[in-house]
């Protein structure tokens, strides 16, 4: 078995979760700078096993579709390309930068820790991937 990779896209960063091999367990696990997101994937992926991968789909509260979602797109085809043996889902991310921020807020963290928008873009996927992870066993 493999795990499942989340990805909360952004246009200076990005978000990473991964699960366990038994895809059970949500985790974070790191934040990269979007133009080094497929150097990094293509490392992971040579020393991982990674059976699918889930990226956010930015709304607004209308449920229109942000202006990142261009790029998101020319990722994922991008991605195809790299593997194309790797489906990639989607999953609505509406609040998960503020579900992130609340938790991490919650967490004892300084001031300056809960400030850092990499904390919050790593702790955004594993919110994705969690989210994706309770709807596929529904």
């Amino acid at each position: 078995m493999g795990q499942i990779l989340a990805i909360d896209y952004g246009k200076a960063r990005c978000g990473i979760a991964a699960t366990d091999d038994m895809k059970i367990i949500a985790s974070g696990l790191d934040t990269v700078p979007t133009q080094s997101l497929m150097e990094f994937l293509k490392k992971y992926f040579n020393e991982n096993r990674v059976d699918d991968i889930v990226v956010g789909l930015p709304t607004d509260l209308k449920g229109n579709i942000s202006e990142v979602e261009t790029d998101i797109l020319k990722f994922i085809e991008e991605f195809k390309k790299e593997f194309s043996e790797v489906p990639v889902h989607r999953l609505d991310e509406r609040f998960t930068s503020k579900m992130a921020s609340f938790f991490i807020s919650q967490s004892g963290k300084s001031k300056k820790q809960r400030q850092e928008k990499g904390l919050i873009d790593k702790v955004s996927a594993t919110i994705i991937l969690q989210n994706f992870l309770e709807q596929r066993t529904r």
